[in-house]
């Protein structure tokens, strides 16, 4: 399968793709799924006839999303063995064309514990706004920037769950 350069291929191609695959699956089922899908991942296009992911390719793709002013902070949710790098490198893109920030504290504490304790940095995306750098904001919510240098990063302690309180 191929996309195009904007990230979007064809439901039909997509579907046909799946079965030829051995995964049967019919236009409705894909549409739950988009629709069901907790981080709302993925997008249809506005006539429905094409698909395509929010954010996250690994092959180029121009996501045609505008430069917009972020809120004063942002978070990035990681595990513990990623914690050393970032404090020194700072957060790169890795094998995705940009860093992905939550807008909130518990969605970056849901992101970093995929694999593990969630490690939470704060990004002060304001200061990085200031001095120059671009954020854009997915179809879902997830802010995109290039890199995040570690002079903008704060490393926010989670409590431990044996300290805290007891809500009656």
């Amino acid at each position: 399968m191929t996309l195009d350069e904007a990230g979007w291929v064809a439901v039909s191609v997509l579907l046909e793709a799946a079965a030829a695959h051995g995964h049967r699956i019919s236009r409705a089922e894909l549409e739950r799924v988009v629709a069901d899908n907790d981080k709302q991942r993925f997008a249809f296009s506005a006539d429905g006839l094409r698909l395509r992911a929010s954010q996250g390719h690994t092959v180029p793709v121009d996501l045609g999303y505008e430069p917009a002013t972020p809120p004063a902070v942002l978070y990035h949710g990681t595990h513990p063995g990623a914690v050393a790098a970032i404090r020194r490198e700072g957060l790169r893109p890795m094998q995705r064309h940009a860093v992905h920030l939550s807008r909130d504290r518990a969605t970056a504490e849901r992101v970093g514990g995929r694999r593990g304790r969630p490690v939470v940095f704060t990004v002060e995306s304001a200061a990085m706004t200031a001095a120059g750098f671009t954020f854009r904001v997915s179809a879902n919510g997830v802010w995109l920037t290039e890199r995040v240098p570690p002079e903008f990063l704060t490393e926010d302690p989670l409590p431990h769950p044996l300290l805290e309180p007891v809500h009656e």
